[in-house]
């Protein structure tokens, strides 16, 4: 399961509809081992397609090396379908690198960048098996104690 802010879902949906007809990427990290998503990350997609995403490698490379030096790591990759629906594409199974990670897929296929909803789905993508998981949205995590 994966719990979540609802600001940064918020921030999540809003990159999505601000990319909108071309797919929006991100991470959001957190501490390690936490499965807490804290830091929220937009990133390029820098294929700058509607069908696809692909990292800038040069930017992925410098938020590793950041999360590193934080002692954080994804808990979130995330990205948008514009035409499809909120699921995993064989492209998007095949990418995915991170086993603790959450895959979040926002598809703004109905809406584009207009107001209105947007399907917003979570999955665990694990040696090419995608099994969904609930989406819990909080108005905000609870306090950690360190």
């Amino acid at each position: 399961m994966l719990t979540i802010d609802e600001a940064t879902r918020d921030a999540i949906i809003a990159h999505a509809k601000r990319d909108h007809p071309d797919e929006a990427c991100g991470v959001v990290a957190g501490p390690e081992g936490s499965d807490r998503p804290e830091r929220f990350i937009p990133m390029v997609n820098a294929a700058g397609s509607p069908t696809f995403y692909e990292f800038d490698s040069t930017e992925l490379l410098q938020l590793y090396k950041e999360m590193d030096a934080r002692d954080e790591e994804p808990v979130i990759v995330y990205h948008s379908h514009t035409a499809t629906e909120a699921y995993p594409s064989r492209t998007d199974i095949g990418l995915a690198g991170e086993p603790n990670a959450h895959y979040v897929l926002v598809s703004t296929r109905e809406h584009g960048n207009n107001e209105g909803p947007v399907e917003f789905r979570s999955y665990r993508i694990v040696d090419g098996e995608v099994t969904e998981e609930e989406v819990t949205v909080v108005p905000e995590l609870p306090a950690t104690t360190h």
